[in-house]
């Protein structure tokens, strides 16, 4: 379709689109040559974001909702059938329908474990076709449910706009597309640009073909560091790639030039120590330029944290995907001599839906997930706890761990911060009462406040801990 009838189909929609939902059919017949009414649905479709046009069920228009997404989100139990579908209809047309059987079958059981070797050896990983489908095979779910919860905490204050520009750096092979995907309401528009540069984009790309019509897919690949945003983005998503850059503050600071005023940069990395604390330091690296609105809450005014920063929350489960026990339980071939290689099948070496991430959400507008500044006549700064040990002192300060003690006979403890700390504060809740009980049972995140716990210096762990006991109160704010 030439300009001038693409520009009238842009007119008469604009006209309609205040006064019923916009038909296909109807507006083709004001078009100079009536062209056929499918011509002028893609065209409708091509130009949706820019007309702020939702696509209904019945093929007509209709415009998006200027309410913000407001979801009943209740977290993410299973990585849906359909998209493992689509991923094990790639597995057979790469290595055919016994896949995960044979040679195949071990040639993606080594992929991942080499995969594992090196990320936790820190080396850096090619990502051919084979390696990306075995990627996808272990990383598709959690990566799917990860992205979900960070958006439920932008969602929850009425800060993910209906319509949407999504900046997807180091993509990936789409989990976090896929998830952003289904957390979106069904009328909500998505113009969504993924940045990947390898041969992960090829199984991206087929799994963006599971996606609603209203979700507009783009896949540019290219480098994070040569890719040339246009426009401004409502959310720039970097999900488990600032560890690979070999410049991420960079990086980030050139992809926040790209963030509208009131949009969100998210950051996700995996919850070992190395990812943890590399996220934190890009962070820490970037507070000229932004607010932290979660999870990691500055408190007090002027104040930075300088600890190490490894800190990150656990969500329950996934159902195993049947892709993945299909894989872990694949027949083994025969080694020399013809021995049996089946003794570990079904162990869940390649099982992966362990749902544990480190994040942080950035914004240039300063909002904040909880709007709080401590008070200093009432709280006692983590920055300062040197001069309260043996003391007995209130404060504020955000859960930043699930309990990381190991052993039932062993005290709970928890890592806290207010943003002023320079070396690790831990909440060690040694005598459970009814009023010190929200310090176990809030959620990663939550704002707390301590009344008579007891400063202890940690010698062996050079840390702190705020010891809560009969005579501590803890109070969710």
């Amino acid at each position: 379709m030439n300009a001038e009838r693409r520009e009238q189909v842009r007119s008469n929609a604009l006209y309609l689109r205040g006064v019923r939902p916009i038909d296909p059919d109807e507006v083709a017949e004001y078009v100079e040559g009536r062209p056929h009414p499918a011509v002028v649905r893609q065209l409708l479709r091509e130009e949706a974001f820019s007309l702020g046009l939702v696509e209904r069920d019945d093929g007509t228009f209709e415009p998006v909702s200027e309410e913000p997404i407001a979801p009943d989100f209740r977290g993410v139990e299973s990585f849906p059938e359909e998209y493992g579908r689509k991923l094990e209809d790639l597995l057979v047309a790469e290595f055919g329908a016994g896949w995960p059987d044979g040679e195949s079958g071990e040639e993606l059981r080594e992929t991942i474990r080499r995969l594992k070797e090196d990320y936790f050896a820190q080396n850096p990983v090619e990502y051919d076709y084979g390696v990306a489908l075995g990627y996808a095979i272990y990383h598709l779910p959690d990566y799917y449910a990860v992205v979900q919860y960070v958006l439920a905490e932008i969602a929850e204050r009425g800060l993910l706009p209906r319509k949407l520009r999504v900046l997807d750096v180091g993509a990936g092979v789409g989990g976090p597309a896929l998830g952003l995907h289904d957390f979106l309401p069904d009328d909500a528009l998505a113009e969504y640009h993924a940045v990947e540069p390898g041969d992960a984009a090829d199984v991206l790309a087929a799994m963006l073909e599971e996606t609603r019509a209203n979700f507009r897919a783009t896949v540019h690949r290219e480098t994070a560091e040569a890719f040339e945003p246009e426009g401004e983005y409502d959310l720039a998503l970097f999900a488990n790639v600032l560890n690979e850059l070999d410049d991420p503050e960079a990086v980030v600071r050139k992809y926040l030039d790209a963030l509208a005023p009131d949009g969100s940069l998210v950051a996700v990395a995996p919850a070992d120590k190395n990812a943890s604390i590399g996220l934190r330091e890009v962070e820490r690296s970037v507070a000229d330029r932004t607010t932290v609105y979660s999870p990691t809450l500055r408190l007090w005014p002027g104040e930075e944290p300088s600890d190490r920063g490894w800190s990150f929350d656990v969500k329950p489960d996934l159902d195993v995907p049947a892709f993945q026990r299909r894989l872990d339980e694949g027949a083994r071939p025969a080694g020399e001599g013809g021995e049996e290689r089946n003794r570990t099948a079904g162990d869940g070496e390649f099982v992966n839906v362990d749902v544990q991430f480190s994040h942080a959400v950035l914004r240039t507008d300063g909002v904040r997930r909880r709007e709080f500044t401590a008070d200093p006549e009432r709280s006692a700064k983590m920055a300062e706890m040197e001069r309260h040990v043996t003391e007995r002192v209130n404060l504020v300060a955000v859960k930043l761990s699930r309990s990381l003690s190991e052993g039932e006979t062993r005290n709970d403890v928890f890592k806290v911060g207010d943003g002023s700390e320079q070396v690790g504060h831990f909440a060690v809740l040694t005598n459970e009462t009814s009023l010190n009980r929200a310090l176990r049972d809030a959620e990663y995140g939550s704002l707390l406040s301590f009344e008579d716990a007891l400063v202890l210096w940690n010698e062996d762990e050079g840390a702190y801990n705020l010891v809560v006991d009969e005579k501590t109160v803890v109070d969710r704010l």
